[in-house]
C-alpha cells in the first residue's frame, strides 16, 4: 500500500516533458498570388510607395517533428502576414495553437532578452586608444536607459564619456532578424513530413501599362498598330521570395477586412540611452546635427555601343527593340481573370518587377474625331475636336482578350522614330468591349455649334433647329462623332443616328482641306 501510494506521489511530482521548439527548413516551393488594392479606382495609378493590395502566399517546408508535443517555426515569412488567415497543412496532428512573433532581433530586444544575464563591456582609453574589458550583468530594460552591474558597483551605459560597445555571447531564445510564426502540434510516432503553410500578406500590388505603336502611314480609318502590356508589381516587404510561382489576378473583388491592421508586423525596438539633458533642464534642448552634403552627381551615361564589321558601321540603337522574352498566361478563375507567369521568378524585397502579359502586332483600329453638340452646350467660338483611337476588342481586330486596368501610351511610328501621341488611362475591358482611348485635341479638325432658335422663347416640346459645321484642315478625309444628347433625346434631321454608351450620336465624314455643314432639330424637353 505504502509503495503504490509512493509511486503516485512521484508520479504527480515528475515535470511534464518539454515542448520541442523545431525550426522548419527554408521554403522549397513558393507560389505568389497577387491582388489589386480592391479601393483602387479605374482613374486612379498604383501606390508604389504605399501598396495597398495584397497576395496570398503559399510555401512548402520540411520539418523533422519529435514523438510528442512541438512548436513549429516558420522563419522568414512576410512581415505584413496577415496571421489569422494562415493554414497550415500536412501535419499528422493538426494544428493546436498558432503564434505570431512580435519582436525581431533589434538593440532593443537584444538588451531585454539578456537582462539579468551577463556580456561583456568594452572600454576604449581615449589617451592611449588601449581596449578594456569586463564582465558586466544586464540591470534594466532598453526603454529607460541600459543600467549594468560591474564590479565597481552599478552604473549606465555611454554616460561615461568613454568609447562604450557591449558584446553579447548569444542571441536570446526566441529572436529572429525575420518575422516568425509558429504554431504547436503534437505527433504520436514523431518523423519527417512535409507541410505547405498559406497566408495572405499586406504590401502588394500591381497595375497594367500598355504601349501602342501605330504604324507609319495608311488611312484614318484603318490604322494598325503593336500593343505590348507590362504587369507592373510591387512588393513593400522586407522579404524576398525566389524562385516563386508567380500570379496575377485582375477584377473587382469584394474585400470587407482590413488586411493593414490585422497584418500588424513585428517591429525592431531601439536602445534608448538617457543619460544627461542638454540645455533647461525642465523642457531639454533639441540638439541640430547639419545634414550631410547631398551626393554627387551620377556620371555621365556612357556613348552609345558601336561595332565595326566587314559591312560598315552598326550602331545599336533603341529601335532595335527585342521583343518580351517571357509573356503571362491568362487564365480564367470565375469571373476574374488570373495571369500566369509561365517561368518561376524572384520577386526581390522592396522593389518592383515588370512582366509582358501581351504582346500583340497587327492589331486593327481607327482615329476618330469627336465632337458635342446640343442646345446645352453650344460654345460661341468653334472648338478643336477631340481625338479617339477606337477598336473592338475581339478576334477579329487582333485581341479578344481581357484588358486590366491601367495606363496606356500610344506612340507613331515616322520617318524619323517614334513619336509620342497621347496617354491615357484604361479601365478593365472583357473581350469583346468597344475600347476607346482619347488621345488630345486635334489641332487641324475645329467644330462650330450653333442654336438657331431664340431661347427666352422657347417652350416645353419644342423643336430647337441646331446647326453645326465641321472643317478639316488635313490632307486626309476624317471621320468625326457628334454626341447630340442623351440617350432619350428625341432628333429630327438626322439619318444614322443612334444611341452608344448613354448618349445618341452621329457619325459623318468630312472631305480633305473641306468641310460638312450639319442640320437637325432637337425636342425640348
Amino acid at each position: 500500500m505504502r509503495r503504490a501510494l509512493f509511486s503516485t506521489l512521484l508520479a504527480l511530482s515528475a515535470p511534464a516533458t518539454a515542448r520541442q521548439v523545431i525550426d522548419a527548413a527554408p521554403p522549397g516551393d513558393l507560389a505568389v498570388t497577387v491582388y489589386r488594392d480592391p479601393e483602387r479606382g479605374p482613374d486612379q495609378s498604383m501606390a508604389r510607395d504605399w501598396p495597398r493590395g495584397f497576395a496570398m502566399i503559399s510555401e512548402t517546408r520540411q520539418v523533422t517533428l519529435p514523438p510528442g508535443e512541438s512548436t513549429i517555426r516558420f522563419e522568414g515569412v512576410s512581415e505584413g502576414m496577415v496571421a489569422v488567415t494562415a493554414i497550415v497543412t500536412g501535419l499528422p496532428g493538426g494544428t493546436i495553437e498558432k503564434n505570431r512573433n512580435a519582436d525581431l532581433l533589434s538593440p532593443g530586444a537584444l538588451v531585454d532578452g539578456t537582462l539579468g544575464n551577463r556580456v561583456t563591456i568594452t572600454r576604449t582609453n581615449p589617451a592611449t586608444g588601449r581596449e578594456a574589458s569586463e564582465q558586466a550583468i544586464v540591470r534594466a530594460r532598453a526603454d529607460g536607459g541600459l543600467v549594468l552591474q560591474t564590479a565597481a558597483g552599478f552604473e549606465a551605459v555611454r554616460c561615461s564619456g568613454l568609447p562604450e560597445r557591449l558584446t553579447f555571447d548569444q542571441v536570446p531564445a526566441g529572436l529572429s532578424a525575420q518575422p516568425i510564426y509558429s504554431i504547436d502540434t503534437v505527433s504520436a510516432a514523431g518523423g519527417t513530413y512535409t507541410v505547405t503553410l498559406t497566408y495572405l500578406s499586406w504590401g502588394f500590388d500591381w497595375q497594367a501599362h500598355y504601349v501602342a505603336t501605330l504604324d507609319h502611314g495608311g488611312s484614318t480609318d484603318d490604322v494598325k498598330m503593336q500593343l505590348t502590356s507590362w504587369l507592373t508589381l510591387v512588393n513593400d516587404n522586407n522579404q524576398s521570395f525566389a524562385h516563386a510561382d508567380l500570379m496575377a489576378v485582375a477584377g473587382k473583388l469584394r474585400v470587407t477586412s482590413n488586411y493593414q491592421a490585422l497584418s500588424d508586423p513585428p517591429q525592431g525596438h531601439p536602445l534608448q540611452l538617457v543619460c544627461y539633458p542638454f540645455g533647461n533642464t525642465a523642457a531639454g534642448s533639441p540638439i541640430d546635427y547639419p545634414y550631410p552634403p547631398p551626393p554627387p552627381p551620377p556620371a555621365p551615361p556612357p556613348p552609345a555601343v558601336m561595332m565595326e564589321s566587314a559591312a560598315g558601321t552598326i550602331i545599336v540603337t533603341g529601335s532595335r527593340i527585342s521583343r518580351a522574352a517571357m509573356v503571362a498566361q491568362e487564365e480564367d478563375l470565375g469571373d476574374l481573370k488570373l495571369y500566369r507567369v509561365p517561368e518561376p521568378v524572384t520577386i526581390a524585397a522592396q522593389s518592383q518587377k515588370q512582366i509582358a502579359f501581351l504582346d500583340r502586332d497587327g492589331v486593327a483600329g481607327r482615329l476618330l474625331h469627336t465632337v458635342t453638340c446640343n442646345p446645352w452646350n453650344a460654345p460661341d467660338e468653334p472648338a478643336a475636336a477631340g481625338i479617339l483611337l477606337a477598336s473592338v476588342n475581339d478576334p477579329r481586330h487582333g485581341l479578344g482578350v481581357a484588358l486590366p486596368a491601367g495606363r496606356i501610351t500610344v506612340f507613331q511610328s515616322t520617318p524619323r522614330g517614334e513619336l509620342l501621341v497621347g496617354e491615357e488611362r484604361l479601365r478593365d475591358y472583357a473581350s469583346g468591349q468597344d475600347v476607346e482611348i482619347a488621345l488630345g485635341q486635334s489641332p487641324q479638325v475645329f467644330a462650330a455649334c450653333t442654336v438657331e432658335d431664340d431661347p427666352e422663347r422657347r417652350k416645353q416640346g419644342d423643336r430647337v433647329p441646331m446647326r453645326l459645321v465641321l472643317t478639316n484642315a488635313n490632307p486626309a478625309s476624317v471621320r468625326v462623332r457628334v454626341t447630340l444628347g442623351g440617350s432619350a433625346a428625341r432628333i429630327a434631321g438626322l439619318r444614322g443616328e443612334r444611341v452608344k454608351d448613354g448618349a445618341r450620336v452621329y457619325e459623318t465624314s468630312v472631305p480633305a482641306n473641306g468641310r460638312r455643314e450639319l442640320r437637325w432639330s432637337i425636342v425640348n424637353e
